[in-house]
């Protein structure tokens, strides 16, 4: 697969293997937990946007797990629709952004994850 000409490099696969909740809920300091699947046209969409908006928060772990029927990471956040982006500061849910569109909405929610005390 070759990089778009706005992306610096491919997309990382969504990892198959998900961690538990409780692993999520342990993390200590910013993450972005993003759900999709390689195969959907929405999330390979997003992608630019989603690399171009994190690229600004480096200090930002960002961890991309595949989601759909029986996996319970994704149940335990009421995932519904790819890509979602759940925002979390020391493993507190924070924000949720569904199919996001544009790097802005995604800069917009990064920010106030970035100034959560």
């Amino acid at each position: 697969m070759t990089a778009a000409p706005d992306m610096p490099h491919p997309p990382t696969p969504y990892a198959t293997e998900a961690p538990t909740r409780a692993e999520i809920d342990a993390l200590p300091g910013a993450t972005v937990l993003e759900f999709g699947t390689d195969w959907c046209g929405f999330c390979r969409g997003a992608q630019p946007h989603i690399q171009q908006a994190l690229a600004e928060y480096p200090g930002v772990r960002h961890l991309k797990v595949e989601d759909g029927p029986g996996r319970p990471l994704g149940r335990s956040f009421g995932i519904k629709l790819w890509p979602t982006l759940v925002l979390l500061k020391d493993g507190q849910q924070l924000d949720k952004l569904v199919r996001p569109s544009d790097s802005a909405s995604i800069r917009q929610a990064l920010q106030r994850l970035d100034s959560a005390a």
